[in-house]
């Protein structure tokens, strides 16, 4: 018999994979420092763990629909905890590396199981308010987890951080195996995955979308990778790191807020997003021109009030056309803007330019944002 999810444990396993990720973020350094490899060979663990993010959000996603929600959700977590204690253990970059790789891959479930049992619990009007209360719990999730990485790093190096990390798998899997239950309707139509895979392939629209979704997402990941070394360079702590978390945290929750604001007052989703894609390259400019202090910090409230802004509207419209197949054109387009996040965080870390990086995703996105933008005018106008 189909039961709701709790909000709690919902909550929790939709913040689970930022989390994860971020806690991580303060021990770059000290990983750096312990394997003895560069600032960009420790930057790249966090490249490949978003690589290894969007095949399990693709394989996570269809085993939903075959097997069921809650057995999908129990294997994930299993397969991140096991990842957690072998990356505890690791005394070489490359099997950490390979431990990071199946952890993101174990912890996709969170992201698209979550999002799928939501959708099986609420109607379009609950669901609404539900994905309201999810935005500002993600948004304040990185702050979260930045706050208890350098907390962990502080006291008790990067194995605190992993110790962490594995005992987040034991409760989590231990609360879902206790408070889990199955959403999955009685009949579900699963969509052809090649099929789908092939329509998606020839639509520019989301190919656009992936795009943007994934420039958005590598402003403010970027900060995560990059800004720690930066932090250490200018002789900073990494609880100060820790506490930049914060600030990111408010412009998060302030974008939201405005997106809000700015859809009652009439702007249409391709206007905001054109919007932030401009405040992401100003904000850009300013991290490039402040690059010489800590005051590199402020601007980056503009690009993650950007990002809050406009992942919402990007994805709000993402998959108009594939109202048949959500579930695997979702699992689909995750999988695109996940390897093109991948691969963006891979040049950045060969960079080690976060004002760079943040301009670049700038001069990208303004022109995608404006065409998409003259897009909908046209058909509005018809």
């Amino acid at each position: 018999m189909q039961r709701n999810i709790g909000l709690a444990l919902a909550t929790a396993l939709m913040m689970f994979p930022q989390i994860v990720e971020t806690i991580y973020s303060p021990a770059l350094p000290h990983i750096a420092h312990y394997f003895s490899v560069s600032a960009d060979q420790a930057a790249q663990t966090l490249s490949l763990y978003f690589l290894a993010f969007a095949f399990g959000v693709v394989l996570w996603g269809r085993l939903c629909d075959r097997v069921g929600r809650r057995p999908v959700m129990l294997m994930g977590l299993l397969v991140y905890g096991a990842a957690s204690v072998v990356a505890l253990f690791s005394h070489q970059f490359w099997m950490l590396l390979a431990a990071r790789m199946l952890a993101a891959f174990g912890a996709a479930v969170g992201s698209i199981g979550t999002q799928t049992m939501l959708r099986d619990s609420f109607s379009s009007t609950e669901l609404a308010k539900v994905f309201s209360v999810m935005g500002i719990a993600l948004a304040v999730s990185p702050a979260i987890g930045m706050m208890a990485g350098s907390t962990l790093v502080s006291h008790f190096g990067y194995l605190g951080v992993f110790t962490g990390l594995a005992l987040l798998a034991i409760v989590l899997f231990g609360w879902s195996a206790v408070r889990l239950p199955e959403t999955r309707p009685q009949h579900v139509a699963t969509a052809p995955l090649i099929q789908t895979l092939l329509m998606m392939l020839r639509d520019p629209a989301i190919w656009r979308t992936a795009v943007l979704v994934a420039l958005f997402n590598l402003g403010l990941f970027g900060y995560y990778q990059l800004a720690p070394f930066d932090f250490e360079r200018l002789g900073l702590s990494t609880d100060m790191f820790g506490y930049s978390g914060l600030l990111l945290a408010f412009g998060a929750v302030l974008g939201s807020l405005l997106n809000k604001r700015l859809i009652q007052y009439g702007w249409s989703s391709e206007r905001l997003v054109l919007a932030a894609a401009v405040l992401t390259l100003v904000g850009g400019i300013f991290v490039v021109m402040m690059a010489s202090s800590w005051l590199f910090v402020l601007p980056m409230i503009a690009v993650v009030l950007a990002y809050g802004i406009a992942i919402p509207n990007i994805l709000a419209r993402a998959l108009a056309s594939y109202g048949d197949r959500l579930g695997t054109a979702g699992a689909l387009l995750g999988l695109f803007y996940y390897l093109v996040l991948g691969g963006g965080l891979i040049l950045a870390a060969w960079s080690q330019q976060l004002g760079l990086v943040l301009v670049c995703c700038g001069i990208i996105a303004v022109p995608l944002a404006a065409a998409s933008h003259r897009q909908a005018r046209r058909v509005g106008s018809i």
